[in-house]
């Protein structure tokens, strides 16, 4: 799998406010792991156990408590050639610092050392990021943009969105059923078939209301 080729275009939003993870470790969630069969996680830091995050099932869909980064994903959801993945997504406690959670595509490799993915990643603040992850390394696509598409967090920390990205001859991405990012896949990624799934920053609590990939 091609790596990103860097340039894409970002839309000139306001500048966000980055703000320090710094005395911000990954919490240690009680009774954790992945808990949905089939279903199956890796961690951002190699060093970081599953047994401090849980992924579960919760009515018509699922609940991340995090603990540690990680992506998760279902062998039973691989997707190639034209596609969308879409998640309905609730953020229910406010963060100490933005934090990101959203959707990823074109996994390859997931439990190796080439692990390699594209996700799009939404925060209570409004705003979103596409990047590319490569083995270790990430490389932005989009770097952190507001979007009046997104409904940002209220005073309990809560907001839901939906993300949605698009696989055909371009790669579109929308926030709430709103185009935000359209580029031809060939200048996004060399291809974008195989693993679909989540994505959780760390130290955050987010309920997956519906997550989906369909052909189109």
């Amino acid at each position: 799998m091609k790596r990103v080729i860097h340039g894409a275009i970002a839309l000139a939003f306001a500048t966000p406010i980055v703000l320090s993870a710094q005395n911000d470790p990954d919490k240690k969630v009680m009774d954790g792991g992945v808990k949905v069969a089939g279903w199956e996680a890796r961690l951002d830091k190699a060093d970081a156990k599953v047994e401090d995050l849980k992924f579960a099932s919760m009515g018509a869909g699922f609940h991340v408590t995090s603990g540690p980064a990680a992506i998760y994903w279902n062998p039973a959801n691989a997707a190639k050639g034209n596609y969308t993945v879409k998640a309905s997504l609730t953020q229910t406690k406010a963060p100490t610092h933005r934090e990101a959670y959203g959707v990823f595509i074109g996994g390859d490799d997931l439990k190796g050392d080439k692990q390699s993915y594209l996700y799009v990643v939404i925060a209570g603040t409004g705003e979103y990021t596409i990047k590319h992850r490569a083995g270790s390394q990430t490389h932005t696509v989009v770097d952190w943009t507001a979007s009046p598409a997104l409904k940002k967090a209220d005073e309990a920390g809560k907001a839901t969105n939906e993300v949605a990205v698009e696989v055909g001859n371009d790669v579109r991405v929308l926030l709430n059923g709103t185009e935000v990012f359209k580029e031809p896949k060939s200048k996004v990624m060399g291809s974008l078939d195989g693993m679909v799934g989540l994505r959780v920053n760390h130290n955050l609590d987010v309920h997956v209301g519906s997550f989906s990939v369909t052909k189109m």
